[in-house]
């Protein structure tokens, strides 16, 4: 019998001690699952909030990677949209009255803030302020 009651013993096995075991774990993971990871953590460090805790009408400053752009036109207007996608949730941010923004594309990482909208439950924002971000690991 051990000294260690039954509790103890679960939480020590569901954390991962040491190198070989965090190595593990990371060969185990998916590519999506260690990009996703990089996302939250480079949102961490640029300091923005992450789009799952954005609500409707909140001014933020968020970052990611672009997953998708296309155009789209909104009452007859042409629309570029851009789905962006931090490690957590995915964002729409669109540009109005704009066929296409050099750099914007996807796979690139930027830094958008303005204000959050929620459209048919998606959150969406309009018309952002942006940053483009240097391509690779620079």
């Amino acid at each position: 019998m051990s000294a260690v009651p039954r509790h103890e013993k679960a939480s020590r096995a569901e954390r991962p001690s040491g190198r070989f075991r965090r190595m593990l774990d990371r060969l185990s993971s998916s590519q999506e699952d260690l990009e996703s990871q990089e996302l939250r953590e480079d949102t961490q460090a640029t300091g923005c909030t992450r789009i799952s805790e954005c609500s409707d009408r909140q001014i933020v400053k968020v970052a990611g990677t672009l997953r998708t752009v296309t155009l789209r036109p909104r009452a007859g207007v042409p629309a570029l949209e851009a789905e962006l996608f931090d490690g957590t949730e995915p964002l729409d941010v669109v540009w109005l009255g704009r066929r296409s923004i050099v750099g914007i594309e996807p796979g690139r990482r930027i830094i958008a803030s303005g204000r959050v909208a929620m459209s048919h439950g998606r959150r969406v924002l309009f018309n952002p302020t942006y940053e483009l971000r240097p391509l690779g690991k620079e």
